[in-house]
């Protein structure tokens, strides 16, 4: 999950859980030692109100090194713990652990958990002797004057994970203390920005707790925050309107309100050419080191960068006001979310750059064999994650509004954003399209034509095409 400067690549974690406060979110609470000279953690956290669960495992990064790990509740005592080989569903970053039952085959889940744990990690001082041959997103990057991390990928802090529902609990209520002797900043998503070597950080809301503390300054202008950058003052107001116009036409489409501000972080990587944006509402986070943010609003490269920051805003819906999970999980979220932005680039940015994402697309897809939607068992099926939920999957439903229309597409959007479910799977998608049409014939063609087929691409290509 790396990316490349010149490929700017969405990372976006799958699956999310809603920003809406839900029973039994985990609350996290306790202290956090950083330093960004010496490339240390030193953590004391209790993880509470957990969910009664049967089958589970708790990431936590894998260069953290356990003092103990200890039940608080019903009873305080110190755990045995183990490892698991069988987490598929990590990237990698972490290592899955889990309590044995008083049988050894079974597992027990206290209501509240306390995890004592360091961790040290490699300071890439400059880009000549010290530096690292890679970096991304699940990577736990000290540069040479910031700490980065998102929340799920790296597992800094403890994730619970739900196996049989396939839940990860990376959303969290949190009240913890944050301290940086050599910070001048520190961040804490879902908070603002603070200018203090110790400060203390509470959501109410369940959060992701994606970090980036260090020497920087920050603004805020209209209800969006940016972090790190070199913009202007005018440079910044742009850049904030310009946001908040993306923002507004989302919320005009779906009839959601955009309930959020967001913030903005621009930092380097801790490797000589790596680049990507990432998001982790309410951050969204570009890592790169030539001009960043500010390529967004600068006319030589806005043509190219701003579709990419409309995919990300659109995140906020199809990723974070809604779960998405199941082999289809990450499909739908990018899928949509790669949709809508080109529906934003049509009509706000200019159709000359939306036909020219289109023809990309195609273009993209020349050789890719994508199978059906109705065939995917297993998001490994989509063989190119990449072509299938960039490119295959808004190409389908870009055929799909041109047969329905605008206000019946977007009115399936809303209906999938509002609808509960259990799992976002093929049944889901294939009957929010349903209620929406109300039409059985309608949707049956649809149906036959766009999710089941083996010429599901062909299909969409010729109706794109079609004048």
């Amino acid at each position: 999950m790396r990316g490349h400067l010149i490929k700017v690549i969405f990372f976006v974690l799958l699956p999310l859980t809603s920003i809406i406060a839900q029973e039994n979110t985990p609350f996290l609470t306790g202290k956090v030692e950083i330093s960004i000279k010496e490339g240390t953690f030193d953590c004391d956290l209790t993880l509470s109100n957990i969910p009664k669960i049967k089958d589970y495992f708790i990431r936590l990064n894998s260069g953290m090194n356990i003092l103990h790990i200890r039940s608080k509740k019903p009873n305080d005592f110190l755990i045995y713990f183990s490892k698991s080989l069988a987490d598929t569903t990590s990237t990698g970053e972490s290592i899955a652990y889990y309590f044995k039952d008083n049988t050894g085959k079974g597992k027990f889940l206290p209501k509240s958990i306390q995890f004592r744990y360091v961790g040290k990690f490699p300071v890439a001082n400059d880009t000549i002797a010290n530096y690292s041959r890679k970096d991304w997103k699940g990577n736990i990057a000290f540069n040479q004057n910031s700490v980065r991390s998102d929340g799920r990928q790296s597992s800094w802090y403890p994730i619970l994970y739900d196996i049989r529902s396939d839940k990860i609990f990376h959303l969290v209520k949190y009240d913890i203390d944050i301290s940086c002797k050599d910070c001048k900043t520190l961040y804490v998503n879902g908070n603002e920005p603070i200018k203090a070597e110790t400060a203390n950080f509470k959501s109410d809301v369940p959060r992701e707790l994606t970090l980036f503390c260090g020497n920087y300054d920050f603004t805020d202008i209209n209800d969006t925050y940016i972090l790190n950058s070199d913009f202007s003052e005018s440079e910044a107001k742009n850049f904030s309107e310009m946001i908040n116009s993306y923002k507004k036409f989302y919320a005009d489409k779906l009839n959601i309100p955009f309930k959020q501000s967001i913030s903005f972080v621009q930092t380097t990587p801790t490797s000589k050419k790596d680049g990507w944006m990432f998001v982790s509402y309410p951050t969204i986070m570009s890592i790169g080191w030539q001009n960043g943010l500010k390529n967004i609003i600068n006319p030589k490269y806005q043509d190219f960068y701003r579709p990419f920051i409309a995919h990300e805003l659109g995140h906020y819906y199809f990723g974070t006001v809604k779960d998405f999970n199941s082999e289809l999980g990450d499909m739908l979220s990018e899928g949509f979310s790669e949709f809508m932005s080109l529906q934003l680039t049509k009509e706000i940015i200019g159709e000359e750059i939306y036909d020219k994402k289109i023809t990309e697309k195609f273009n993209n897809l020349k050789d890719f064999k994508a199978k059906p939607f109705k065939q995917i068992k297993s998001d490994s099926e989509y063989k190119n994650r990449q072509l299938y939920v960039y490119d295959f999957a808004p190409i389908i439903f870009t055929a799909i509004e041109k047969e329905i229309g605008k206000e019946k597409m977007w009115n399936w959007l809303t209906n999938i954003l509002n609808t509960p479910t259990k799992f976002t799977n093929y049944d889901f998608l294939a009957s929010t399209l349903q209620n929406t049409l109300k039409d059985d014939k309608e949707f049956n063609l649809l149906k036959a034509k766009y999710f089941d087929s083996e010429k599901a691409l062909e299909n969409a290509i010729n109706e794109i095409e079609t004048e």
